[in-house]
């Protein structure tokens, strides 16, 4: 699903795409859109994604008007996706222009067409906003 994101969003225009599975959190001010994925894990989105924003908010990482979007699999609920929108909205005040992406267990030919359209749709925002 990240590879088919990555791809859409440098179709979408001339910008620079980072696909990264580890980041350190002062990184993220560094970034103009921050889309992550995040699978569902017992209700939760996962630990590491879970510390990630925990310690970008302790270390007040200014990530104020970015643009923000999250994709995930799942195989009961889902939340996890939604979960990261909601932290990117209301507490780090990003720009969330898309409702979260989600693929029941492993993503169709279907879901990762939507997850580049994702990415082309941000790297629109993006340049648009340029």
């Amino acid at each position: 699903m990240a590879n088919a994101v990555a791809e859409g969003a440098r179709a979408g225009g001339s910008i620079e795409v980072a696909l990264e599975y580890h980041i350190q959190a002062d990184d993220l001010s560094t970034f103009d859109a921050i889309i992550v994925g995040a699978p569902t894990y017992h209700h939760e989105m996962p630990m590491g994604i879970k510390r990630l924003l925990e310690e970008a908010a302790e270390k007040n990482i200014n990530l104020k008007g970015k643009t923000g979007a999250a994709f995930g699999s799942y195989g009961w609920s889902g939340e996890a996706p939604r979960l990261v929108l909601e932290v990117m909205k209301y507490k780090f005040e990003m720009q969330v222009p898309e409702q979260p992406l989600l693929a029941r267990d492993e993503p169709s030919p279907t879901v990762l067409k939507a997850c580049g359209d994702l990415g082309k749709r941000i790297s629109e925002i993006l340049i648009r906003g340029a």
